[in-house]
């Protein structure tokens, strides 16, 4: 379902219409709930094989590597014409996602110290990063959002960032190297349901959902860098002890 989820977010992203990037979006949203269910399902069942590891790898590389990389690609070339540089061909640059998923992907795979945590940002956690832009735009933005009333938020914060080109080079090229950063990252993987030795997972469910339920799209960004930042929190507390 993963993968399946991918397939058709590459289509769509490259569809050109109105809704395409956002059903694009969509598909990373349903891979990231089936690729979450997945492992937690393989634990409580206590069930697991090569096979399996190597399936979900491949499957996360085209949903969590390919199509942000292809959203990255279409809204790039979009704020470029809109907004010219002098790095005409920079959306090209959208491809290093998907360069750097897969060496992240396949580093996982090899990388005995990720069992219990991730070394670098996760590529799930990079795609609903990526794939939260068109939603933001659909909901925010007058000119992308034709079916229903716009919500209230300042046209400037947009124009400096979502149809900024130099906004979407920059994520990239920070992203790309937060994906194989020797950065420890809290990993969603419950030994048990104790508040011990799972506050952090708790503080991190908790912050998401009081986001969602408050900003929806616009906390997801967010969210990803407060994962981020609780995670760094979290291993400066540990070194302490």
């Amino acid at each position: 379902m993963n993968l399946l989820c991918g397939c058709i977010g590459i289509y769509y992203a490259l569809t050109v219409n109105g809704y395409g990037l956002t059903v694009a979006s969509v598909c990373i949203g349903l891979a990231a709930i089936f690729d979450f269910f997945d492992g937690f399902a393989a634990r409580i069942l206590k069930v697991h094989s090569d096979l399996g590891k190597q399936l979900d790898s491949l499957a996360d590389l085209v949903t969590f590597g390919v199509l942000p990389g292809f959203i990255v690609f279409e809204m790039l070339t979009q704020a470029i014409h809109l907004h010219p540089i002098g790095f005409s061909h920079a959306y090209y640059l959208a491809f290093l996602i998907p360069v750097f998923s897969a060496y992240r992907l396949a580093k996982f795979n090899i990388d005995t110290r990720q069992t219990e945590q991730f070394i670098g940002v996760p590529t799930p956690a990079n795609s609903l990063l990526i794939g939260s832009f068109p939603l933001i735009l659909r909901d925010y933005y007058p000119l992308v959002n034709t079916a229903g009333p716009v919500k209230e938020i300042s046209p400037e914060w947009i124009n400096l960032t979502l149809l900024n080109p130099w906004f979407f080079i920059g994520i990239t090229l920070i992203m790309s190297y937060l994906l194989v950063a020797e950065l420890p990252l809290l990993a969603l993987k419950f030994k048990n349901f104790g508040w011990k030795g799972n506050k952090m997972r708790y503080l991190l469910i908790g912050g998401a959902g009081l986001g969602l339920l408050f900003f929806k799209v616009l906390a997801l960004p967010f969210i990803v860098f407060f994962y981020i930042l609780l995670s760094v929190f979290d291993n400066q507390q540990k070194k302490r002890v």
